[in-house]
């Protein structure tokens, strides 16, 4: 006889293969029909649920059968290992990057970048907001070692293609509003602030910035890399993207 645990096990594997294993059930039932079948259907239901709920607007783009499709093709790849269903989807678009066939155009690959940056960034944890009376306040021989601390929702999405009004245009659920994308690799700024998720584009320099943030850059490195860009301002043009951070929201108080 088969302990519980060892049953668990098996049912698993039997769920995640998409087969029963022999001897499993006292009554061999036919793969697609019976108890067996209500399990299996079940838990793919479920992740596909799971995944059009974190990708709404990839979803719209494909239509309902293929985007069916491509779940199913990514719940075979990439079965949850998660307690929470809410985080599976995180490597879609890995995933689609390496099979490109379930996209009828390629630039539905940074729909999917974009849809999971703004889920990833509501679910982000909180953070106090830098203010413009702290920076008035600084000294100005401290603002060379001076780091500022982006808030964890912060995500930086570098794309390759201009989705951001075709998603904007799906997300509204006004696919005839929408347009051809063209190709221009750009990154994209997406934060969380209060209950509202926003974004925008940012150029190259601020991107590289930006990303230099991540890696706790002081504000001396930052001038650095604008002025190696071949702005001559390099320093009125760091103190210009800390003005517009924080008038955004996406700076930090440290501690």
């Amino acid at each position: 006889m088969n302990s519980l645990p060892e049953l668990q096990q098996r049912f698993q594997t039997a769920i995640l293969g998409g087969e029963p294993t022999p001897g499993l059930f006292a009554e061999e039932t036919p793969t697609r029909e019976g108890g067996f079948a209500i399990y299996l259907q079940a838990y793919r239901a479920r992740l596909t649920a799971a995944l059009r709920d974190n990708f709404p607007v990839l979803a719209r783009a494909l239509g309902d059968d293929a985007f069916a499709d491509m779940a199913d093709a990514y719940i075979d790849r990439q079965p949850s290992h998660f307690r929470s269903i809410r985080w599976f989807g995180g490597t879609l678009a890995d995933f689609l990057a390496a099979a490109p066939e379930h996209l009828p155009h390629p630039a539905l690959l940074d729909l999917a970048r974009m849809d999971w940056a703004m889920r990833s960034a509501f679910d982000a944890a909180d953070a106090e907001l830098l203010t413009f009376d702290e920076v008035a306040a600084l000294r100005p021989e401290h603002w060379l070692g001076l780091s500022f601390r982006l808030i964890p929702s912060v995500r930086l999405v570098d794309l390759r293609w201009r989705i951001e009004p075709t998603w904007k245009a799906l997300n509204a659920d006004s696919a005839a509003d929408s347009e051809e994308p063209e190709e221009l690799p750009h990154t994209l700024l997406v934060w969380r602030r209060d209950l509202d998720c926003y974004w925008r584009s940012a150029d190259a320099c601020e991107a590289r910035v930006l990303h230099a943030l991540t890696r706790l850059a002081s504000f001396a490195d930052c001038c650095l890399l604008i002025a190696e860009s071949g702005d001559q301002q390099a320093a009125q043009t760091a103190a210009g993207f800390v003005q517009r951070w924080i008038a955004e929201g996406v700076l930090a108080r440290d501690g």
